[in-house]
């Protein structure tokens, strides 16, 4: 059958095969396949199925269609405020369903750990048209067909693991909201950050430490790129040599600078759903 190479593919090739999609499996590879397994018992339909492994020894998984936002610019849905409610309600769902299952045995949950537009699927979803009966977010006077995209999918879950709630949905923050010295507003940020921490139903507790856990996140991506990097590991050395490493240091650096403003709006939650974990120590992830 023909292959047809897919968008990304920086740190593995992956290749579409009909209505499948075939990548080499990672080293946590058992862990992943048990996890999308769980998943589709469950009926969650926010991932990829897994399939087997082909003559070839790659991992099989079903094709999600729809728009992977990997291109710098992208259609206004993919930044509007009803994709990031959207994505922390996907994240909710997601966390909850782990939550106390064998998977997460030594954590809150299970964490994708490197949530980001560039591993989610974006879909249409609503009418072309608002009209008596048509939904809130569908995309006014746009031609018949053209309804709003929305996520519905999260890709690329080599790096899941046992965490805690507060890293992903730090994780998302960072890379949703794009923390990091392009945006001109931290106050619009700010609200963005609330936006994304009240579709989650965000405890005060994790409220209080999200902003500290976007930074961890920061400081050990561009640290761990730059060791693995110089270590000679050929697709840490391509993110390396393309200037992420020095791209992530500045988001780090923007971050804390505005950390104050950023962490402003952050009240406590009005929703009884918020989960209250108890106190955690510093997250230890598996994210590069």
């Amino acid at each position: 059958m023909e292959e047809q190479p897919l968008a990304g593919g920086f740190v593995n090739t992956v290749v579409r095969v009909a209505d499948t999609v075939r990548r080499t499996p990672g080293p946590r590879a058992h862990y992943v396949h048990a996890l999308l397994r769980f998943l589709e018992q469950r009926g969650w339909p926010g991932a990829p199925r897994f399939l087997g492994i082909d003559d070839r020894g790659r991992e099989m998984l079903s094709f999600v269609p729809g728009h992977v936002a990997w291109e710098a610019r992208q259609p206004p849905d993919v930044s509007a405020d009803a994709s990031l409610v959207r994505v922390a309600e996907l994240l909710r769902a997601f966390h909850d369903l782990t939550a106390g299952t064998p998977l997460a045995a030594g954590g809150e949950v299970v964490c994708h750990n490197d949530l980001s537009p560039k591993n989610t699927v974006y879909a249409p979803h609503g009418p072309a048209r608002p009209g008596p009966d048509a939904r809130p977010d569908a995309r006014p006077g746009g031609p018949p067909g053209d309804a709003a995209l929305r996520p519905v999918a999260f890709l690329d879950w080599d790096i899941a693991a046992p965490g805690e709630r507060v890293h992903d949905v730090a994780h998302v923050c960072w890379q949703y909201v794009g923390l990091g010295p392009t945006l001109a507003d931290p106050d619009e940020a700010a609200r963005r950050i609330r936006l994304i921490a009240d579709a989650y139903g965000l405890s005060a507790h994790d409220r209080g430490r999200l902003l500290d856990t976007v930074l961890w996140w920061q400081d050990r991506c561009w640290r761990g790129i730059r060791s693995a990097a110089a270590a000679g590991e050929p697709a840490m050395r391509r993110l390396h040599e393309s200037g992420v490493t020095e791209r992530v240091r500045a988001a780090h650096a923007w971050t804390a600078a505005h950390r104050e403003r950023l962490t402003a709006p952050l009240t406590p939650p009005p929703s009884p759903r918020a989960h209250d974990p108890n106190t955690q120590p510093p997250p230890h992830g598996d994210h590069a």
